[in-house]
């Protein structure tokens, strides 16, 4: 008998083309790299010069705004005791008190002592803010009064009061009058140099606060360039991302298809073809034996020959079951899982708790293929990687959804498998394929539980949408 010719590929399936290729992108790494180096530069050079501002700002402050406050500090105590000089020197004039003038050297003492280091302090103070001639004015000065109080004290020792008080009136208190106003103007010019010190101050921290400014929007046009090339570099990944899953979603329909063609291709070669075949062998060994002697060795050859034949014949048509299952298209998923679970317990020696429950509804024959695959998947997983000897199987019927679990208390699998085998990829994808999702979960017990979930309009409907298996 002649096998007819049958297509591998379902008709409206074409055979799955390799995508086309795009021109490669270029990569934005590059690009970024030097954004950010810019940036990291520009915010290391801005830094460094943010220091260099404070440093000289505080050098400043330090210099001669901090000195100059202490020098003018020292200014006032130079000036008070000119004031107690000038006092001393009036009372030693009117004659009013009765002492004589020689009492009054011990207060001269002790103010040329308080005004020696009062001028030590000083000069360390003033050095940056004052010229040398104003400090040797200052110097020469104070020498030149302090010789003159000397003189009047020898007069005062030597007994002639009238000259010293003389001395005093003509030399002491001009030169303490000369002291006071040179005292008077460093003290102005110490406000002013705090003034203009000030003021720079001032326009260091507007010249720094308009370049923070600068910086800032230096940095938030470059962060903003950066997330605008980010943003369309991402979108074109994404739109990139979307077209391979599509190209890959729609490979995945073809392939599931084409294999499903080819299955029920082969399920029917072995079921006409090779059936046809042994049956026929059969008659014509029953015919023969039949004319054979009985109790003849011959008859007994031939019905052996039967026997195997009509074996075989059981397998084939088994085998045939097991690639495409002519009970979904004629009976439907529920009637073949009813078929399907105890062939299971028989060929395995598992024993599988089937429940269904829910008012059973039409499930469409493309979809009922899927379902069927990933329920054999799942029991091929527990027979031959589980170790369990029982099984759980649970076909729930919702308003909204049909819902599938395989359930078992073996090993389990790894909860991140090196390589992920090719039968939990097919289940996944048949699953999105449905429109449904799948989820495989470890036992806290031990084991594995893979609950599938199908919306009911898609479980209904599948076979009529662009997605559906075309029949061979």
């Amino acid at each position: 008998m002649t096998a007819q010719a049958r297509p591998l590929y379902a008709r409206g399936v074409s055979r799955p083309s390799l995508p086309r290729q795009s021109a490669p992108d270029r990569s934005p790494t590059l690009g970024l790299l030097l954004g950010l180096l810019i940036t990291l530069s520009a915010v290391v050079a801005y830094s460094a010069y943010i220091t260099w501002q404070v440093n000289g700002l505080r050098k400043l402050q330090t210099e001669l705004v901090d000195r100059s406050r202490k020098d003018s500090l020292q200014l006032l105590r130079i000036q008070n005791d000119l004031n107690s000089l000038a006092v001393a020197m009036r009372d030693m004039v009117s004659g009013d008190e009765p002492y004589p003038l020689t009492a009054w050297s011990a207060q001269f003492q002790r103010i040329h002592t308080d005004l020696d280091d009062a001028m030590r302090l000083e000069a360390g103070f003033a050095a940056a803010s004052r010229t040398p001639e104003q400090s040797a004015f200052l110097s020469s000065s104070f020498i030149q009064f302090w010789n003159a109080v000397d003189r009047v004290f020898a007069l005062a020792q030597q007994g002639k009061p009238k000259e010293a008080r003389e001395q005093i009136q003509l030399s002491l208190q001009e030169r303490q009058a000369a002291l006071s106003t040179a005292v008077a103007r460093l003290l102005v010019q110490n406000t002013e140099n705090a003034e203009q010190a000030t003021h720079q101050i001032v326009q260091i921290y507007d010249r720094v606060q308009r370049q923070v400014y600068v910086f800032l929007a230096a940095t938030l046009l470059a962060i903003l360039l950066s997330s605008l090339s980010l943003i369309r570099w991402n979108r074109r990944l994404f739109a990139r991302l979307e077209e391979i899953s599509e190209r890959r979603s729609e490979l995945a329909q073809k392939l599931i298809s084409t294999q499903e063609s080819t299955l029920r291709y082969i399920s029917r070669e072995l079921h006409d073809e090779f059936g046809q075949v042994l049956t026929a062998v059969g008659s014509m060994l029953r015919r023969a034996g039949t004319h054979a002697p009985e109790g003849s060795s011959l008859r007994a050859d031939l019905q052996e020959v039967l026997q195997t034949v009509q074996s075989t014949l059981e397998n084939v048509r088994s085998l045939s079951q097991a690639l495409h299952p002519v009970m979904l298209d004629e009976a439907g998923l529920e009637s073949t899982l009813d078929w399907y679970i105890p062939t299971v317990e028989r060929q395995t020696g598992i024993t599988v708790s089937y429940e269904k429950l829910g008012q059973p509804f039409t499930v469409d024959g493309a979809a009922g293929v899927h379902i069927y695959r990933i329920l054999q998947e799942a029991l091929n997983n527990v027979a031959r990687h589980s170790g369990a000897k029982q099984a759980w199987v649970r076909l729930r019927f919702l308003p909204h959804a049909l819902e599938l679990e395989v359930e078992d208390h073996g090993v389990g699998f790894a909860e991140r498998p090196a390589r992920q085998g090719i039968g939990l990829v097919a289940m996944r994808e048949r699953s999105e394929l449905m429109g449904g999702r799948i989820i495989f979960d470890r036992l806290h017990e031990g084991g594995t539980r893979v609950h599938l979930v199908v919306p009911r309009d898609k479980a209904e409907s599948y076979g009529k949408e662009d997605h559906s298996l075309a029949r061979g």
